[in-house]
């Protein structure tokens, strides 16, 4: 028998080599026509989506234009309007700030200061007026903030809610502070269950040292009395695990007791 020898294809491909035998004249023809095949799709893949790209032009342009206005858009309102709006708003917080600062540190005369901060005076914004005016800014943000606060102060609760609410806490601090002043309201409206949950998230916030076992020890307490013992148990053993350098630790070993007498 007769044993042909397998067609070397390194040997084949190799630049200027002419096949010789009719297998590879054959393989040479075959290889030729699945290039050609190949080709020939490229070409009329290429013509589909010149043809369909003539067809839409004017559709394509038209998003094009669209998208180019709106980063267009969006640019000229950040320089022209929300910074000055911003420089705005930053010059209005100055007096409402400093009533906030002096009712901290007044030892009388809270309320009426607070009254101050939130209305303002003389022309001067106050933070009601600011966070509403200026809704879009970092000011207008923080103003929220203040004004919540403010209205806590004052005992007006919803009101305390409804600002603090609305505020974005985009620091360690003020986050955290924000939520568990929310809690503050909601006990203050004899509603523990929502002050829980609040106090929960205040605590869960950007863990510190100093906010998180503030909240835990609080979120404990009002669990304690909605006769939620495992939940009281397991935020105050948190507190004594985790922060037990915390002022709030000793609070929370006694606590704790009371927790697991409960169970």
């Amino acid at each position: 028998m007769r044993f042909i020898k397998p067609l070397n294809m390194a040997t084949y491909k190799k630049r200027g080599y002419k096949p010789k035998t009719k297998a590879e004249k054959e393989l040479e023809l075959e290889d030729g026509s699945a290039t050609a095949e190949v080709f020939k799709t490229l070409d009329e893949g290429a013509s589909k989506t010149e043809a369909w790209v003539e067809k839409n032009q004017k559709v394509i342009f038209g998003i094009v234009s669209v998208v180019a206005l709106c980063v267009l858009g969006y640019l000229l309102y950040q320089k022209y309007y929300q910074e000055p709006q911003q420089l705005e708003a930053s010059n209005e917080m100055f007096q409402a700030q400093s009533f906030f600062t002096e009712a901290l540190d007044a030892t009388t005369g809270k309320d009426s200061l607070y009254n101050l901060s939130l209305n303002g005076r003389a022309g001067k914004y106050g933070f009601v007026d600011i966070a509403d005016k200026y809704s879009g800014t970092d000011a207008g943000n923080q103003a929220n903030y203040y004004a919540g606060m403010a209205y806590l102060n004052i005992k007006k609760y919803q009101e305390a809610i409804n600002y603090l609410d609305k505020y974005k806490g985009g620091d360690e601090m003020t986050g955290p502070l924000a939520k568990g002043a929310i809690g503050d309201a909601f006990t203050q409206l004899n509603q523990p269950d929502e002050a829980l949950k609040y106090y929960q998230e205040a605590a869960s916030m950007r863990s510190n040292d100093v906010t998180t076992p503030r909240f835990l020890l609080k979120a404990g307490i009002t669990a304690l009395g909605l006769g939620k013992a495992d939940v009281a148990l397991k935020h105050f053993t948190t507190i004594t695990e985790e922060y037990e350098e915390s002022t709030e630790a000793v609070k929370a070993r006694i606590y704790k007791g009371q927790a697991e007498a409960m169970q």
